[in-house]
């Protein structure tokens, strides 16, 4: 079987030519490329925050924090740092390697800048890695960001730029490009991907890898959410995405993206194990570990490790730029907390982790 290099000059044509290989074919090619970068039984386990709930004046049609819709959920201001961090101490012990915080902003204001800014640096000194999403960033606000030591920044790109402006029109894909920009220029690592699911074609899937495949460095994350309906948006009554066509769009990412971590993030709540198993298998190597993603349910925690546990998967440690382990223990605890008697897991105080936006 030829190996697909490493490129950034993708036709749709050249897509769909993989979408539409035999099942087993394209799983047996993602899974080969994968085994090339990455230990194909380690997955990265990261925990997400919310670090300011709802409000959001951008009308994405799939968002329950959307103040354009009636989702019954309470606004809530600007987390305390002290809270911050006392949330991303607790998710280390859980075994998390990297700790993402969002904020439901189309741009963070000044005024909140310097708050966010020793998010970073605090959440930073506990050892873990640090990644946000907090809307749009023009250049100086990316550079203050990554001045703090921010390690990535998450701004997906939702769907194909053909069918964007049937999920957002208070913000263009040009307006998401120039961020992804932005944020590299000042030398973060990008985190991008889209979101399944919210009635796109075929086509609308291979468009989102396409797009983000081309850019001029691959994302290092790309989140593959499946849309969570919730009632009051939109997308409430959304068509269910056939479970292979998404386990075919993990293994199309992983095939035109073989360095990048492909994370299997929102939609996890209603997935049976077999489904995740099989997004492992093509590919996927990173989850959020926690009940809650943002405002959104995700898999108990004592439900991954189990699953961790069947599949003889194990935490993938955080390592410095040259390979180095720097979160030594990190998979103990995680396996420790497996171990336990009843199963449990000593919860979060008040977890507002985040869904994959």
């Amino acid at each position: 079987m030829n190996q697909v290099a490493l490129k950034h000059d993708w036709t749709l044509e050249d897509v769909r030519a993989l979408f539409d290989q035999p099942f087993n074919d394209l799983i047996f090619q993602a899974q080969t490329v994968h085994r090339q970068h990455f230990d194909p039984n380690e997955v990265q386990v990261s925990t997400l925050l919310s670090i300011k709930t709802g409000a959001c004046p951008e009308d994405c049609k799939y968002c329950p924090q959307s103040g354009h819709y009636n989702t019954g959920l309470e606004k809530e201001k600007l987390l305390e740092i002290e809270k911050v961090v006392a949330e991303a101490q607790q998710a280390r012990k859980q075994g998390a390697t990297r700790f993402c915080m969002g904020a439901a902003w189309r741009s963070p204001q000044e005024r909140d800048m310097p708050y966010v800014i020793e998010m970073v640096r605090q959440v930073k000194a506990l050892g873990l890695e640090t990644c946000m999403t907090l809307g749009m960033l023009d250049s100086g606000q990316a550079q203050e960001l990554a001045d703090a030591g921010l390690d990535y920044y998450n701004h997906n790109l939702d769907t194909s730029e053909s069918y964007y402006e049937q999920i957002i029109t208070t913000r263009t894909y040009a307006d998401r490009l120039e961020t992804l920009q932005n944020v590299r220029d000042a030398g973060m690592k990008v985190c991008a991907g889209g979101i399944l699911g919210m009635g796109e074609e075929a086509n609308d899937r291979a468009g989102l890898l396409m797009r983000l495949a081309n850019l001029p460095a691959h994302p290092e994350s790309v989140p593959i959410n499946m849309l969570v309906k919730v009632a009051g948006t939109p997308l409430e009554s959304a068509e269910d995405l056939d479970p292979f066509e998404f386990v075919r769009t993990v293994a199309v990412a992983r095939i035109m993206m073989p360095r990048s971590h492909v994370r299997l993030s929102a939609g996890r709540e209603t997935m049976n194990e077999q489904l995740q198993s099989l997004c492992f298998l093509a590919g996927a190597n990173s989850i959020f570990y926690g009940e809650k993603l943002l405002t959104t349910p995700n898999p108990e925690a004592h439900q991954d490790r189990q699953l961790f546990e069947k599949l003889g998967i194990r935490p993938e440690a955080r390592r410095a730029p040259e390979g180095t382990p720097v979160s030594a223990g990190i998979s103990d605890q995680f396996h420790d907390a497996m171990a336990s008697a009843d199963g449990s897991v000593r919860p979060c105080e008040a977890m507002s982790a985040a869904t994959g936006s």
